[in-house]
């Protein structure tokens, strides 16, 4: 087992920009600004050995709503964890917080390793003096922004732990799942109830999951990582910097998921920003999944009504199953996975091209493309173009001339041919391309000649 290395302290004393610097990534937001972070957020650490990191949420002497949540997120991670990164900050010195923090990590009797940040232009000697009163020994002088003493850092929180060797490569690469929606839709109740546990804070607020969470974990013998995003208004509505960090975040979170489900509340009418962000998603190419939530007590007319705003905004999704579901209840939450191991399976299929030149003519047997100025738009063969999403290319002449129309028969046919349920397919035409268009044959001094001779003759004639 990887050793487990968790960073606490009050808010706003760089544990972000720590965690950051020791595994290698941004995947966590850094900002001046007091209790960002409010999930446990796992990262694998790149500086001197292989460990687990844990960033978690500043804790605070009387929390009030979701700090209280954000307590206790750290607790876990603390229960969890073989040492302690009690971090603190070098400028303001010791305060009431920090001492609060410290009675805290006391009570869970794991080895705590004193970080004084914000050290940079400070001699190690003297950095953090006002700190040994704390009777945690040296404190341990590092600046995380400016990547000063990390690696000393390192060498001491991990003496004495054994080295672990290298683990066996995964047979099955795990399939990454993203979760998508608007604010307050109910993603993170979502997440927490796939994996059966309070994983990630849930508050009834807007806003209240602010960066992508990652969060790894198997069922039934199949691996899984779950991303947790914030959730995404329209940019008109996003004032915060903070803000615009989730929403990129969430939109790289999309980019690298195998599937994503697209959260929206039963509750609501689907919004413009709905549609745009749904669209998003299929533009990117990914697999999706809709999962209405809030679908308990619901009356019937306002289901109704729901599944008219469905065919009416979403018709471009029509590739994605609807899940209708409470996540706070758990009703239709259990087919989400197995649907959505369908849908990345889907989405990464190899497709032989015999069998996609077959199901072209097969095609084009039921249907002719139309007619362009008299003349038959050809499509000879199909081969397979890319995954995630599939993408089909098909040579022929006139392909400019394809309608639309005909192009989603075609998606529609090749969908149902090889299953591709869950998951965009592209079909891209390519017109036929002779290789002496252009080109002239260079003629010989001979031919020269004797092309001069018979203008010279038709001209005497």
């Amino acid at each position: 087992m990887l050793p487990v290395i968790a960073i606490v302290g009050r808010p706003n004393v760089g544990k972000s920009t720590l965690f950051n610097v020791l595994t290698g990534t941004r995947d966590a937001i850094v900002a001046d600004m007091p209790g960002l972070t409010r999930d446990r957020q796992y990262g694998f650490g790149k500086r001197g050995g292989r460990y687990i990191v844990v960033d978690t949420g500043g804790l605070v002497d009387a929390p009030l709503g979701v700090e209280t949540l954000m307590v206790q997120q750290t607790e876990r991670a603390v229960e969890e964890a073989d040492r302690i990164l009690f971090v603190v900050d070098t400028r303001s010195g010791p305060t009431p917080e920090d001492l609060s923090v410290l009675g805290r990590m006391r009570k869970a009797g794991k080895r705590v390793f004193l970080v004084a940040n914000k050290s940079e232009g400070v001699e190690r000697e003297m950095a953090g003096l006002e700190f040994h009163s704390f009777g945690l020994g040296q404190p341990i002088p590092i600046s995380a922004a400016h990547n000063e003493g990390i690696d000393a850092l390192v060498l001491e929180m991990l003496a004495g732990i054994p080295v672990e060797p290298e683990p066996e490569p995964s047979r099955e690469e795990p399939i990454r799942i993203a979760v998508v929606g608007r604010p307050n839709v109910g993603k993170s109740t979502l997440i927490n109830r796939l994996i059966g546990e309070e994983r990630v804070v849930t508050f009834d607020e807007p806003g209240t999951t602010r960066d992508s969470v990652y969060v790894p974990f198997e069922r039934d013998g199949h691996s899984y990582i779950l991303i947790d995003t914030a959730g995404v208004r329209r940019r008109a509505r996003v004032e915060e910097a903070v803000e615009k960090f989730s929403v990129i975040k969430a939109l790289q979170a999309i980019d690298e998921a195998h599937v994503v489900i697209g959260v929206l509340d039963g509750h609501e009418t689907v919004a413009d920003q709905d549609a745009h962000l749904l669209g998003h998603v299929a533009e990117r190419g990914r697999a999706l999944l809709l999962a209405v939530n809030k679908w308990d007590h619901i009356p019937a007319d306002q289901r109704d009504h729901m599944r008219n705003q469905l065919e009416l905004k979403l018709p471009f999704l029509d590739f994605a199953q609807r899940h209708f579901i409470s996540a706070l209840h758990g009703t239709g939450v259990g087919d989400l996975l197995s649907q959505a191991r369908r849908a990345a399976r889907a989405s990464m299929k190899d497709l032989a091209t015999p069998e996609l030149t077959r199901v072209l003519e097969a095609a084009l047997e039921a249907h002719q493309p139309p007619l362009v100025r008299g003349r038959r738009i050809k499509l000879r063969y199909a081969h397979q173009g890319g995954k995630n999403p599939p993408v089909i290319v098909i040579h022929g002449n006139q392909v400019v001339h394809v309608p639309e129309a005909f192009r989603r028969y075609l998606v529609n046919t090749f969908r149902e041919a090889f299953k591709l349920h869950g998951t965009p397919v592209r079909v891209v035409f390519r017109s036929d391309v002779n290789p002496f268009a252009g080109k002239r044959n260079v003629l010989t001094p001979r031919q020269v000649s004797k092309r001069r001779r018979l203008i010279k003759h038709a001209k005497g004639r």
